[in-house]
């Protein structure tokens, strides 16, 4: 399966998980599109005062991997800032979130896989 730039599914979410602003998220692959435990493979485009709310994942995990700017990270307790390069898990029962606190876009690659 071949999946061009141009045909990939984009979904703008306002509020997400009780965040702030609009999270656009540029689907690369989802769950119906794969035989594996995957649930979405996308890349999540945070604006300046963008947010994802926090929210604990269950029976799955999320791995972000930050691919352009800084992000304010909420992991289960204590926030700290992930750069260009840098990723982070949460595990399922665990919380978090993200957030755009910058004058720029912040890009995030996030994976999340199921258990079952």
């Amino acid at each position: 399966m071949i999946k061009r730039k141009d045909d990939l599914k984009v979904v703008l979410n306002e509020h997400m998980k009780g965040g702030d602003g609009t999270v656009k998220i540029i689907h690369y692959a989802e769950k119906e599109e794969i035989n594996g435990k995957c649930r979405l493979m996308a890349k999540i485009v945070l604006e300046p005062n963008c947010s994802i709310g926090e929210h604990t994942h269950i029976d799955e995990e999320e791995i972000f991997y930050i691919s352009k700017g800084t992000a304010t990270y909420y992991d289960n307790g204590e926030t700290v800032l992930l750069n260009e390069g840098d990723s982070a898990i949460c595990l399922g029962g665990q919380t978090h979130s993200i957030a755009n606190r910058t004058d720029s876009t912040v890009e995030v690659i996030a994976t999340v896989l199921l258990y079952k």
